[in-house]
């Protein structure tokens, strides 16, 4: 009959790094078909799988080997005669529940496979080792007969399994040690495996922390930026209001001069002021002198007296005016003095 595949699914296939011992190595492109196969004649199961024309898993399953978990999608076992340790990530978890079912199932038909062959052992030996005790006895009761030639090839060919049989549990002993050994390498790899995972952990955890950090250093820098941006505006503003001010203050300016060179007029009018008093004065000394000359004259000399006074009202009101003025201008002075302290 041969192998017959008895369970199929498809996964992606890893192999353990043999330098390593930590890192995972695909050793597909793609995912592939992984199969149990149970050889009758043997009485043995099998996982294959094959990428093309390479074969990338040939793992006999013993009762010794564990079937892992490592994750949702992801599960390995060791095999310590291939010396490596095998990983399938699947593409859902159910896929993974199933194999790890199917794993199990196997790993206990191989171990009543492999338990019913020792027993067959044990019995073959026991059997072999009573057929030569009773031949033994026989050869001594007769030595003659056709009886005893087929007792004797009987007895020759059970002392030959038994020999055969010593000498392949000599073997398995031998290679039962190599697996433990194989698989307590095996277990360090793993056990050095998970440390690692450990340790990339933390250091995860450490670079997800720090990265928290800058982008809080990086949310108050923006802040930062945010309230100098601010500043400036207020700065460009200020700057605007001081050209405006600096504007009137320069008008004012024009005015104050205007205002002065108006002042100049002032000590003009003084001075014919004064030449008027000092005419009026004469003439009224005159008129002491002159009584006749001032009665044909005192009509000229009224209209002058109402000139005079006219003349002084004007004044008064000009310089009531000036006076205003100037007061004006020294509280804008006084207005942009403080100004200029506050800014």
């Amino acid at each position: 009959m041969g192998e017959q595949p008895i369970f199929t699914t498809r996964a992606h296939v890893f192999q353990i790094d043999p330098n390593t011992k930590k890192n995972w190595v695909p050793a597909s492109k793609q995912a592939v078909t992984v199969s149990y196969f149970y050889d009758v004649t043997r009485n043995s199961y099998r996982i294959i799988s094959v990428d093309g024309a390479k074969v990338i898993i040939n793992s006999t399953i013993t009762p010794n080997m564990t079937f892992t978990k490592t994750s949702q999608k992801f599960g390995q076992w060791a095999d310590s005669r291939a010396n490596t340790v095998f990983g399938l990530g699947f593409s859902s978890e159910q896929q993974l529940t199933k194999f790890a079912e199917k794993f199990l199932e196997v790993k206990e038909a191989a171990r009543l496979a492999r338990d019913k062959s020792q027993e067959k052992i044990e019995t073959s030996s026991n059997h072999s080792q009573a057929s030569s005790i009773n031949g033994t006895d026989d050869e001594k009761a007769s030595h003659a007969g056709p009886a005893d030639t087929h007792l004797k090839s009987e007895n020759d060919k059970l002392k030959i399994a038994l020999t055969q049989s010593a000498a392949n549990v000599k073997k398995w002993e031998v290679e039962l040690q190599t697996l433990r050994e194989s698989n307590a390498r095996l277990t360090a790899a793993l056990q050095e495996s998970a440390a690692s995972a450990e340790q990339w952990k933390r250091q995860f955890s450490v670079c997800r922390d720090e990265n928290d950090r800058l982008r809080h250093k990086i949310d108050e820098l923006e802040e930062q930026c945010s309230e100098i941006n601010r500043e400036k505006e207020k700065n460009t503003q200020l700057k605007r209001r001081i050209e405006e001010l600096e504007s009137e203050l320069r008008e004012k300016e024009t005015e104050l001069k205007d205002l002065r060179k108006q002042s100049e007029i002032i000590p003009q009018l003084m001075s014919e002021c004064e030449y008027v008093s000092e005419k009026l004065e004469a003439a009224e000394r005159d008129n002491q002198n002159l009584e006749d000359k001032v009665r044909s004259l005192k009509t000229d000399i009224e209209e002058s007296k109402y000139r005079q006074r006219h003349l002084k009202v004007e004044l008064k009101n000009f310089l009531e005016v000036l006076d205003g003025k100037i007061d004006d201008l020294h509280d804008f002075r006084r207005g942009l003095s403080k100004l200029g302290t506050d800014n």
